[in-house]
C-alpha cells in the first residue's frame, strides 16, 4: 500500500467507480453527439457514408490523441468507421504485418488461369461486328 493512502471501503470504492463511469460517458456522449450534428456522416478515411442504424458504426478519431482535446468546432475530431478507426490505432509492426502478401512475390503461381483461353474464343478485332449507331428517343 502507498503511503498517505487510504483504502477505500467496497461502498465508497463503488461510489467512486461510478461516477468515473458516469463523467466518462456523460464526456464520450457529448463529444459524440456534437460531432455527429457537425461533421457529415462519412468515414474520413474509405468515404463510406452512413445513416439510420449505421450510425452507430461511425467512431470519433481524436487527430492528436488526446481524449480531453475536444473544442467546439470539432477541429480536432475525425468521423471514422470502426475498422477504419481499428486499422488508425494499430502499431507499425501490425500495418506492416497486413500490408505482406500472403503468397510473397518469390512464391511461384500455381501455374492456372482461368481466362487463359478466354482470348481465343473472340473474334479478331476486323471482323467484329460493328455496333448499330445509338437510337434517336
Amino acid at each position: 500500500m502507498a503511503l498517505g493512502r487510504r483504502r477505500l471501503g467496497p461502498e465508497r470504492k463503488t461510489q467512486f467507480l461510478e461516477k468515473l463511469r458516469r463523467e466518462r460517458a456523460e464526456r464520450d456522449q457529448g463529444y459524440r453527439e456534437q460531432a455527429l450534428r457537425i461533421l457529415p456522416h462519412v468515414c474520413g478515411r474509405c468515404g463510406r457514408e452512413f445513416s439510420g442504424k449505421t450510425l452507430r458504426e461511425l467512431t470519433v478519431h481524436h487527430r492528436d490523441g488526446d481524449h480531453m482535446n475536444n473544442p467546439p468546432d470539432g477541429s480536432n475530431w475525425e468521423l471514422l468507421c470502426l475498422y477504419c478507426h481499428d486499422d488508425e490505432h494499430q502499431t507499425p509492426e501490425q500495418r506492416e504485418h497486413y500490408a505482406k502478401s500472403p503468397m510473397g512475390a518469390t512464391q511461384p503461381t500455381l501455374g492456372f488461369n482461368a481466362f487463359e483461353g478466354l482470348k481465343n474464343l473472340l473474334p479478331p478485332e476486323e471482323d467484329a461486328p460493328e455496333s448499330p449507331p445509338p437510337a434517336d428517343d
